[in-house]
């Protein structure tokens, strides 16, 4: 630290200077908190510093993915449906065939399986990298529907009955059945999300606008952008918890209202 008067340095155990030979007792502890402050702040901009460096080299590695995942054009997207969306509806076929033709046991024991099978399938989907949720939204109802017509189709060849429902009764039983598929495929893809999101935060130069942006429609003049932001990224992690429980209610509510 340095002396107030004539700005020489002087040793921490000294109460005088040794230049101007002013008195330091009055002085001394004001100095050690200035000199701890500016400790301080510059821990503070080392670490902002940091920060930043950090969050820059996130955009890279993502970046990275992105064009690694892109580089692998039509054969990805091709890899991505056969891996996440014909499996689990193969599985959910075959183990249909299995429990209603094969063992012919309950019908609960199906419900609970269609209900299981797909999450796993949503959440490493999800979980792996940032994807577009509407796009996969529309590939768990494509595997939903798929997998309701397929089960459809295997029991009219057995029962010799149509493969299409007959009346609204089973319509609404068919598509409450096809719903329970798609929100466990959803919940595992909400859940998948939220940890790949905990893992890879978002880059700040993304955040940033839309906190400004935000600021400016609500007029939240007494709320700072980093206050705001630490607001959303709550948000985000205790609503997504929220969606994702209630996609799991209705999946279950859906798959068994019929059957409890």
């Amino acid at each position: 630290m340095n002396c107030p008067y004539c700005l020489s340095e002087v040793a921490e155990g000294a109460v005088v200077c040794k230049v101007c030979t002013r008195d330091l007792y009055l002085f001394k502890p004001m100095m050690v908190k200035l000199s701890e402050l500016e400790s301080q702040i510059a821990e503070l901009i080392n670490q902002e510093k940091n920060d930043k460096r950090i969050t820059e080299l996130e955009a890279l590695i993502e970046e990275y993915e992105i064009k690694s995942y892109n580089s692998r054009g039509m054969k990805g997207t091709i890899l991505d449906v056969l891996l996440f969306l014909v499996i689990p509806l193969m599985l959910l076929i075959g183990a249909h065939d299995i429990i209603t033709v094969v063992y012919d046991t309950k019908m609960v024991y199906l419900r609970i399986l269609s209900m299981l099978l797909p999450l796993p399938f949503g959440y490493v989907l999800f979980s792996t990298r940032r994807r577009n949720i509407w796009t996969w939204f529309l590939g768990a109802v494509f595997l939903a529907v798929s997998a309701v017509i397929g089960m459809c189709w295997i029991t009219s060849l057995v029962d010799q009955s149509p493969v299409l429902p007959q009346n609204l009764f089973e319509w609404r039983e068919v598509l409450e059945y096809a719903a329970s598929i798609a929100f466990s495929f959803l919940t595992g893809m909400l859940i998948g999300g939220m940890i790949y999101n905990q893992q890879h935060p978002k880059r700040s130069a993304q955040v940033e606008p839309l906190i400004k942006f935000l600021t400016g429609i609500f007029g939240i003049g007494e709320l700072s952008p980093e206050s705001l932001h630490h607001l959303m990224k709550k948000l985000n992690e205790y609503g997504g918890t929220l969606v994702a429980l209630g996609t799991t209610s209705i999946s279950i509510y859906t798959g068994l209202k019929h059957i409890l």
